[in-house]
């Protein structure tokens, strides 16, 4: 079993993979300002600053996950947060995850990504923001690193849990989409698809985007 590091394991992303990785059996580890609501059994949880606290943590992980929103303390701060994290991991060994958003795919093979388009205004920062962490593992990220940058489907969240259906589809860079035109996963099923790929690796230093 491995030792994985969730970096924001007690927010929406983040409880649900430290829940699906604990029920494996792995070595989980939480890093996040709050307590977890409902705490599980056999996680460790690190409180504080991510920036002070993974110096101390992400030496002994095997994986780390890395699941923060550019919101509230983080706003202006998550490329150089992750851009650490990225260098922790790669002295650590560790293979990386680091979850962003579905605006950094693509329509369409070749098509601008969503966040070169019309993006609405509520959304915009943290749209631009995700895609500037893709573009700092793109683009920065130590060369030993073996790094995955992971998109949700559209509709994701805690504003739309959705019933879990037991199975996901695993895409590149271009958006997935059912017959019908949506674009949509459970949380359940995205911690799933996340724990799969740490149990069974099958992308290094690539972008993927995850669906039902």
């Amino acid at each position: 079993m491995a030792t994985i590091v969730v970096v924001g394991g007690t927010g929406y992303t983040g409880g649900n993979i430290v829940r699906e990785a604990a029920g494996r059996g792995h070595a989980v580890v939480s890093i996040s300002r709050t307590e977890p609501s409902e705490p599980l059994e056999g996680v460790r949880y690190e409180l504080g600053d991510v920036g002070e606290v993974a110096a101390r943590v992400v030496p002994g992980a095997d994986v780390v996950v890395a699941c923060l929103s550019p919101r509230r303390e983080m706003v202006g701060r998550l490329v150089d947060v992750y851009r650490e994290l990225a260098r922790l991991s790669a002295e650590a060994g560790a293979r990386y995850l680091q979850v962003g958003g579905f605006s950094s795919l693509r329509p369409a093979p070749g098509a601008p990504r969503f966040v070169e388009g019309e993006v609405p205004e509520e959304f915009r920062q943290e749209a631009f923001e995700g895609e500037a962490t893709r573009a700092m593992l793109v683009d920065d990220a130590p060369a030993d690193l073996d790094w995955v940058f992971i998109s949700p489907a559209g509709s994701y969240g805690a504003f739309a849990p959705g019933d879990h259906q037991g199975h996901y589809r695993v895409g590149g860079e271009v958006a997935l989409f059912d017959a019908e035109g949506n674009s949509s996963i459970s949380g359940t099923d995205f911690a799933v698809a996340v724990v799969d790929e740490i149990d069974t690796p099958a992308h290094r230093r690539a972008h993927i985007g995850i669906a039902s």
